[in-house]
């Protein structure tokens, strides 16, 4: 049995998971698409040696920044390793609050076509010099589908929508047409998914709290050191781009904090309503 808990940031789902692997005896499965990437370690909220307790957690520290990693590629990489783990545990827990990539993994992602080098880079130029909001209208007018299912301040997901659709000349959302028994034929085990939650104003302290608490323990000397790279895609999301700017010199200290927070709590609140949409999630207050 695959057991997936998801949930929002600072929900609680590091100590949870921790305590559920020490019950069962297995071993956890991150599906937390920034803890990946070995250079962004604070601003993540990557857990601690001492927080995972001895129990080993897959995919955290697996990659570099400089590296391209897409949730396809991490779904085959994540089904390898459960396959791998699945020998000796008859349950292994999968967590994160990636909602697209723990889905890649339960369910399956669709077969996309490559991207042409030119389309991509006009893109990255566009985005550059024009900022996300005119992409973001762009994808609303050539695929309303995609568009309502893409976070419209993930700069990523929607690059990667318009990629397909410029390239191609077919909208992005066209091509979801997964083979639903070649799927199942990859995921022989079972599946049962928890969404943790908790009161709002409970969970929008805790995520405050954590924002200081990342501050206190060295956020703003990672940020800087990652200074050259703050335009690679692994670092266009929140606790960097609030940073950079205040290192750019675009606002000062207090803002960059309450941005922080507030950008937080907003990615709080998309996380939960990605997994609502999941009919098979049970919810658990913690």
């Amino acid at each position: 049995m695959l057991l997936v808990v998801a949930g929002p940031t600072a929900v609680g789902k590091t100590a949870l998971c921790v305590r559920l692997a020490q019950h069962f005896g297995t071993e956890i499965v991150s599906a937390d698409s920034r803890q990946f990437f070995r250079e962004m370690c604070i601003g993540t909220a990557k857990p601690t040696p001492a927080e995972m307790q001895g129990v080993p957690h897959h995919f955290v520290d697996s990659h570099s920044i400089a590296e391209e990693y897409s949730a396809g590629r991490f779904a085959a990489d994540a089904l390898a390793k459960l396959d791998e783990l699945f020998r000796t545990h008859p349950v292994v827990i999968l967590t994160g609050g990636s909602g697209l990539y723990v889905q890649a993994v339960t369910d399956g992602l669709d077969e996309l076509p490559g991207v042409l080098p030119e389309v991509r880079a006009q893109l990255q130029a566009e985005l550059a010099t024009h900022g996300l909001g005119p992409l973001v209208a762009e994808l609303a007018a050539t695929d309303s589908v995609a568009h309502a299912r893409i976070d419209p301040q993930n700069p990523q997901r929607v690059l990667r929508a318009l990629e397909i659709t410029r390239g191609t000349g077919r909208p992005f959302s066209s091509y979801h047409t997964q083979d639903t028994a070649a799927r199942d034929a990859a995921r022989p085990f079972r599946v049962v998914k928890v969404a943790l939650t908790r009161e709002r104003d409970v969970l929008y302290e805790r995520i405050n709290q954590r924002v200081e608490n990342m501050l206190a323990e060295g956020l703003l000397d990672e940020v800087r050191a990652l200074l050259p790279q703050r335009d690679w895609p692994a670092l266009q999301t929140v606790g960097y781009q609030e940073i950079f700017g205040f290192l750019a010199g675009e606002y000062d200290w207090a803002e960059a904090v309450r941005l922080l927070q507030r950008n937080t709590r907003r990615y709080a609140k998309r996380q939960l309503t990605w997994l609502r949409r999941d009919a098979a999630y049970q919810w658990v207050n913690v």
